[in-house]
Formats: structure tokens, sequence, C-alpha cells
């Protein structure tokens, strides 16, 4: 989810969830983990590689999103029948709302209650698929802590597993506390994000950043982490890359940029992370291309929450799925800056309006399982 201007609804809910915080080993013996698994050749892959499927989870909590529920309840709904136009789509409910969600979504979403969920955020919660190139070896579960303890998550705490069980896929608890919207991974070795919203008290702590980014590349069959500025407590993820940098494919990363004339912290971030990447290497030594997309001015929500985020898009297969926020001139310049970004890919742009509102976007609640 995007760095909001200030927390989102969902933080204020007054029951934290519980949970304890993860021992981190040495980053040594986690470094050696990482280079084992990349030996084995067992990685997470880029979220471009082909898919078998797309997994969803429907929000239905009023105490969670209150008068926002129906709102938010439609842009998950037409999410899901957009990306379902390309690859299938399988939406996770809770039993009692089964058959408004089949309602909701239509034939072409298939609708299952055997994975309970609390909130929409499936990307946070659900697990992470490693794969060898040739099948899916693995799920990773990244011990989600509602972002800190700032959600309840007795159901959410147990996608990840429940998930991977579902499907009959070994599972393995990674050794740190995160979200996987807060990790850009390129599938060739190299990792995005940003401190702030990893090396945190509020997910790991006592944790140093040398350990934290050891048990990362051990989950993700990573070599390199290459960590971004970021903004602690000022929106429920702590800053999460998802939103403002995201990797097109190896080598190649998109920024979103704020209007030229806006100077406020999230703006001066954004153009942070850019200057980051355009100086940087990934793990096979390459210097990254950084491409820019620029924020819309004036969105037809004008609420100061919302997540104006185009590069929080979801590679479907043959498609790529972004929002529009009804600034003409700037919508169409990010869809050409998309259809540019991934040649021989639809690009679809649809009103998310409702989620954004409320915290976050497209690549924030959609988790795509690998054909391979």
């Amino acid at each position: 989810m995007h760095p909001l201007h200030q927390l989102s609804r969902r933080s204020f809910l007054t029951t934290a969830s519980s949970g304890a915080a993860l021992a981190l080993p040495g980053s040594a013996a986690l470094l050696r983990a990482a280079q084992a698994r990349e030996a084995r050749g067992r990685w997470v892959q880029h979220d471009g590689a082909l898919h078998r499927r797309c997994w969803m989870a429907w929000p239905s909590s009023r105490a969670i999103w209150g008068a926002e529920l129906a709102g938010v309840q439609a842009d998950i709904a037409r999410i899901a029948r957009t990306i379902a136009a390309h690859e299938p789509v399988v939406m996770c409910a809770n039993p009692d709302a089964l058959a408004a969600v089949r309602a909701a979504c239509g034939r072409t979403v298939r609708c299952i209650d055997a994975i309970p969920v609390d909130d929409c955020w499936i990307r946070d919660s659900g697990p992470v698929f490693r794969t060898d190139g040739t099948r899916i070896v693995d799920a990773v579960g990244l011990n989600f802590n509602a972002w800190g303890h700032k959600q309840p998550a007795h159901r959410d705490g147990r996608v990840a597993s429940r998930l991977a069980g579902h499907l009959g896929v070994p599972f393995s608890k990674a050794r740190v506390v995160g979200e996987p919207g807060a990790i850009e991974a390129d599938g060739d070795g190299t990792l995005l994000a940003t401190d702030s919203s990893l090396i945190n008290r509020n997910r790991n702590p006592g944790a140093s950043k040398r350990q934290i980014t050891a048990a990362m590349c051990a989950a993700y069959g990573a070599r390199k982490v290459i960590w971004l500025p970021g903004i602690a407590g000022r929106d429920i993820t702590d800053d999460h890359v998802d939103a403002t940098s995201r990797f097109v494919r190896p080598g190649v990363v998109m920024v979103q940029l704020a209007p030229a004339a806006r100077t406020d912290i999230w703006a001066r971030n954004a153009r942070d992370q850019a200057r980051v990447l355009s100086a940087a290497t990934d793990a096979k030594g390459r210097r990254l291309r950084v491409l820019t997309v620029t924020g819309p001015e004036t969105a037809r929500d004008p609420s100061p929450d919302l997540v104006d985020s185009y590069v929080n898009w979801y590679c479907a297969n043959g498609a790529v799925i972004a929002a529009q926020f009804g600034d003409h001139p700037a919508d169409a310049a990010a869809g050409a800056a998309l259809r540019a970004a991934f040649p021989g890919r639809a690009v679809e742009q649809i009103n998310i309006d409702h989620l954004a509102r409320g915290g976050g976007g497209i690549h924030c609640v959609t988790q795509q399982q690998p054909a391979r």
C-alpha cells in the first residue's frame, strides 16, 4: 500500500493483533542459506512471469471499512473481473459472504470459502511462491503481523500457510517479519525495499540491517537488496515500495514521481528513490535503467488519503492492469508509459477510487501464482 498523507482508516482499529518477534540468526548463516537455495535453483520470480492464476481476498468487515465497505467491495470485484479476462482469478471469501461475492464477481471469477480472511490485502498476507523454472517448489510466508500490529490479523495471519496447504504446496516461514508488498523482486537476484517498512521495530525489533537483508535474500533466493529511502509512521505500511518503485524487468525499474510543483515529504521521497536507483547496480552488476511516470495533479477524488499510484499495477498474462484517477492527461501519459515499458501487453486502466482512498491499489490486493 502506498504512503498516505496520514494514517488511513484501517489503522485506527482499537484491537491490535498479537505476535512475538522473530529471533534472526546471524547474517552470515542466512546468506549461506540464500546461496544454498540459489544453488538448488529456487527463487521468487518477477511479477511479470507467466501465471497459473491470481489470488484475491474479499473484504467483509464493516469494523475495518465502515461506510466505505460497499465501495471497496465494488472496486475489488471490478479488479477481479478485469484480471479474469486474462488469467484465472480465485477470490477467497468468508463463508457467510460467499453468495454475495459470487453475485458481485460474476461467473468468470472462482470464489471459495476454504481460506478465511480479515481483509483484502492478500499481497501482504499471502505467500510468495518459489520456483526452479519448471515447477513451483514451495511457498514462503513472511510472518504477516498486520504492518506492525496496526490491525487485527487473526485470519490474515494464517492466509499464507492455509493457501499453500489448499494447493498442497510445501510451506515454510521466512526468518523475517514483513509483507511481500514491501519487497520487489526482479526474479534475477535483486530485491528492492524501503528501510522504513522492514528495518523497523514494529516488524523486526533488535535485528540489524545486515540480518534483515540476509533473511530477505534467503526467503527470495536473491543475492542483493537495494535499500531505498522510506518514511516511517506516516501510513499503515510504513511506506511500501510497490506504490513508488517497481521492477519492469531485470535491469529496468519504473519510479512514480510527483508533479514538479509538489514539495511534500512523499514527493521528496519519490525523487530520492529515483536518485538512488539511478546510481544503483543490480545483483549481476548491471546499472539500472530508470523509467519515470508522473502522478496526477487533479484526481477525481480529492481525498488527501488517495493512493494515486499508477505503478501499483498488476502484471496479468498478456496485460498490465493499472489505475486511472480522472486526470485525463496524466492518466493518458501513464497508460502510454506502461505500454512503452511492457511492449506486447495490453494496458487496462480502471477506477479504484474507494480502494485507493482506503490505503492501497491493484497490486496490494492481488497475489500471483506462477505457472511454473
